[in-house]
């Protein structure tokens, strides 16, 4: 190995935000006095922890019910990793006659939390409940008034209770008991809004049952929402001679081309593998097997004499190289996130080292790597079953080494073609001792197996977005994500890849790169961008769903002033200014799809109440995304303004669109007219109340 390409010391660099390691699983809990169950979100009953970050509002649920009329209620718990109780809310019930309840709430810091939910009974309920039918019938009205007054003294006694709440308490409950008054003042009393307001706030409950405490694994705000910026180091600064001999770029050419990539709001640094290439089948150009003497090969084909997975190509430069790219990136708001491909060239030195890591053929050959029908005769595949505790220190020990040179996380690739039970033990290995390192799974594969790796440890996910094309599919696809695994597994919208170049790009030009890109760093609060989207790099390999002149097999110099003038760049900028100043497009768990007159328009927002919001104010956007990149569309869309909590006196609402500034007066039916020749969509943000001047007329 060459001195200036391995493992070089590096300064450490600054420890990412804390996490802990994984909590343990629920404890068996008996049923309460008041029952509770179903309780969400929970993953394989505590098993594994559901996934949050600090201020992520998260969706609380719970089936509570109890015998008999008796009135009930539920409060949902967070539990801080200290073992204390930290925010709570009461919950309402949201499928009437199912006893299905829900509350939001929000942790406020990285850690291994817990969550609850408590059923209790509710007197001050039974009580309002009963007074009400019996006192005006002339039943019992003294009893039950006096048993009201009763009632009403305990709340007021509660510890904690505020002494101006309990002050209306006491006097609800003097004059329960106000014998110069007529029963229904006295009932009054005890009924008024006042006193149930109260109760709202700190409420009386009986026999309160609480469910085992589900784990909850908070982590940094990164494993959630950013936007990524997937470079090939070499190809920056790369170029031809005069004789026509290819040069790569290097380490130095990268970092100092960042600078263009922070101006366009993004915030993770995405490179491909950086190590050794190995010569034997390496690959052509578009994944031939011949490969021509200029010909880089694939950075996939990883390892050489001049090192392996813990090396850097001597042509990219070293290790001290690499430190003043992080260092540049750092400095320009970017995190870098490194790929990391466990598989191995023939010429890696752990095929000489331990041939037993990989899969010997009865010819004596080792097994490469397939994918049919493609196949990857430049790459060795791990086994995992052979030698399974040396195989996990060495890739343990280069994922340490990387961390010790400044990575924060990794691109993992193909993670799905390895054993689950590595996955698990690795990753929570390396969390506890570097917490904050964060893991993206590239696989594209069946549910199961991609949600599992959510669940066991994986921060972020490749998703099906990119074939998701038509607007029920990704209306259903943005719904799922949201609301069905979101508490498991983090979806990351890319519109392109390396590897992926979907048939609806071929030909939509411009107008489709701009679309997908809307949806994608809409649709979800991590989104990616493969460099040469800017271009509109359209051309697929033959029939293939992959780019032609694939920049995995060759270099890929750009003028990237020539991109300016296409528009995808600013386009870029608006998105992710959005992204940074629009908490709701950096959430989850809850997205509202809009109907509309059209199949060709989508419409969707996302809201978070001012409780949850820094500045105390809600904040809601509304997204409106043309799917047509070829025609104009004149549509309607639909909104149910006292669903989305923005019901005004004039039934209308203000909203400003962040990608050009213009302010619209909106209500229930709004038109919109969209085209690929003047706009294709709007990211609009609800202002303040408004009440049309047509309304006042």
């Amino acid at each position: 190995m060459t001195a200036n390409t391995t493992r070089n010391a590096a300064p450490q660099p600054p420890a990412p935000p804390t996490d802990a390691a994984a909590p343990q699983p629920a404890p068996y809990a008996p049923v309460g006095r008041i029952p509770v169950t179903e309780v969400f979100p929970v993953v394989e009953d505590g098993r594994w922890p559901a996934k949050a970050v600090p201020g992520e509002v998260m969706p609380i649920r719970a089936t509570v019910f109890r015998e008999g009329h008796d009135s009930f209620g539920a409060t949902a718990v967070l539990v801080r990793p200290d073992g204390t109780d930290g925010p709570r809310a009461r919950m309402v019930e949201i499928l009437p006659g199912l006893d299905r309840y829900e509350a939001r709430l929000a942790p406020d810091a990285p850690g291994d939390w817990g969550l609850r939910v408590e059923g209790w009974s509710d007197p001050y309920a039974t009580w309002a409940h009963a007074a009400g039918i019996k006192v005006p019938a002339g039943v019992d009205a003294v009893l039950m008034l006096e048993e009201g007054a009763r009632v009403l003294d305990r709340a007021a006694a509660l510890p904690g209770r505020d002494p101006d709440d309990a002050a209306i308490l006491a006097r609800a409950a003097e004059r329960l008991r106000d014998e110069s008054l007529p029963d229904g003042e006295r009932l009054d009393a005890g009924l008024a809004d006042a006193v149930v307001e109260v109760l709202d706030r700190l409420p009386l409950r009986d026999h309160v049952s609480p469910s085992a405490t589900y784990p909850l694994q908070v982590d940094r705000e990164r494993a959630l929402a950013g936007s990524w910026y997937e470079i090939f180091p070499r190809s920056l600064g790369s170029g031809s001679d005069s004789q026509g001999v290819w040069h790569t770029g290097t380490l130095r050419t990268a970092a100092e081309r960042l600078d263009r990539i922070a101006a366009m709001g993004f915030d993770v640094l995405y490179l491909t593998p950086i190590s050794p290439i190995g010569a034997t089948n390496r690959k052509g150009r578009n994944n031939t097997l011949h490969a021509r003497p200029d010909d880089p090969g694939s950075p996939y084909g990883i390892g050489s004499p001049d090192g392996g997975h813990d090396a850097i190509h001597p042509d990219l430069g070293t290790f001290d190289d690499f430190d003043a790219l992080v260092a540049r990136a750092g400095e320009l708001g970017m995190e870098v996130a490194l790929d990391l491909a466990l598989q191995c060239s023939p010429d890696h030195p752990w095929v000489k080292e331990h041939p037993e890591w990989f899969t010997i053929l009865a010819d004596g050959s080792i097994a490469y790597a397939e994918n049919p029908p493609k196949k990857y005769q430049d790459i060795y595949p791990l086994n995992f079953d052979n030698d399974p505790e040396g195989i996990y220190r060495a890739v343990r020990d280069v994922i340490e080494l990387w961390i010790n040179h400044g990575v924060t996380i990794f691109r993992v690739d193909n993670p799905h073609t390895k054993p689950i039970a590595f996955w698990e033990r690795l990753l929570a290995d390396v969390k506890a001792q570097y917490p904050g390192t964060l893991f993206l799974a590239e696989a594209f594969t069946r549910p199961a197996m991609m949600r599992t790796l959510g669940a066991i440890g994986f921060d972020q996910s490749y998703t099906y977005f990119a074939w998701r094309t038509a607007k029920q599919e990704i209306e259903e696809y943005l719904r799922e994500v949201s609301e069905e695994t979101a508490h498991l597994m983090r979806p990351a919208f890319w519109p392109t890849t390396h590897d992926i170049l979907t048939p609806q790009m071929w030909d939509g030009g411009t107008a489709i790169f701009a679309i997908r890109a809307m949806l994608a760093a809409l649709g979800a609060p991590t989104w990616g961008i493969y460099s040469g989207y800017e271009f509109v790099e359209n051309e697929p390999r033959g029939t293939y769903q992959e780019p032609n002149n694939n920049e995995k097999y060759e270099f890929r110099p750009r003028r990237w002033e020539d991109a300016e003038p296409i528009g995808i760049s600013r386009l870029f900028t608006l998105l992710n200014a959005a992204r940074t100043k629009h908490p709701a497009l950096r959430q989850l768990h809850q997205i509202r799809i809009h109907p509309t007159s059209s199949d060709r328009l989508i419409a969707f927002s996302r809201h978070i109440p001012g409780k949850f919001t820094s500045d105390g104010k809600p904040d809601t956007v509304i997204c409106v995304i043309s799917l047509d990149p070829h025609e104009g569309v004149d549509a309607t869309v639909e909104l149910d303004l006292e669903a989305m909590g923005l019901a005004t006196p004039g039934g209308h609402i203000t909203v400003v669109d962040e990608l050009d500034g213009r302010s619209y007066v909106w209500g229930s039916s709004n038109w919109v007219s969209l085209s690929p020749v003047t706009r294709l969509g709007h990211v609009f943000k609800v202002e303040p109340a408004h009440t049309s001047p047509w309304a006042q007329a």
